[in-house]
């Protein structure tokens, strides 16, 4: 799952650096935005603004647990 996140957003998001340790720092309300819209639509799941927090997006690993909690919990 995870290269299938990174390279979803590595096609979206080209200049983010996605093995940064603080993603969310790399990354404007359209970055923000695009992930939750990526990954809401590939996986099935729904991502709101409360999920945007500096935990979920700490780094890609950060974002793959976000994906697969949301999974658990559909």
């Amino acid at each position: 799952m995870k290269e299938q996140i990174r390279t979803l957003l590595e096609d979206a998001l080209p200049i983010v650096d996605l093995d940064s340790d603080f993603l969310l720092g790399e990354l404007d309300s359209l970055g923000v935005t695009t992930i939750l819209m990526l990954l809401s639509e590939k996986f099935g799941i729904t991502l709101e603004s409360s999920d945007v927090t500096p935990r979920n997006l700490k780094n890609l690993d950060s974002l793959v647990k976000l994906v697969e909690s949301k999974l658990q919990n559909k």
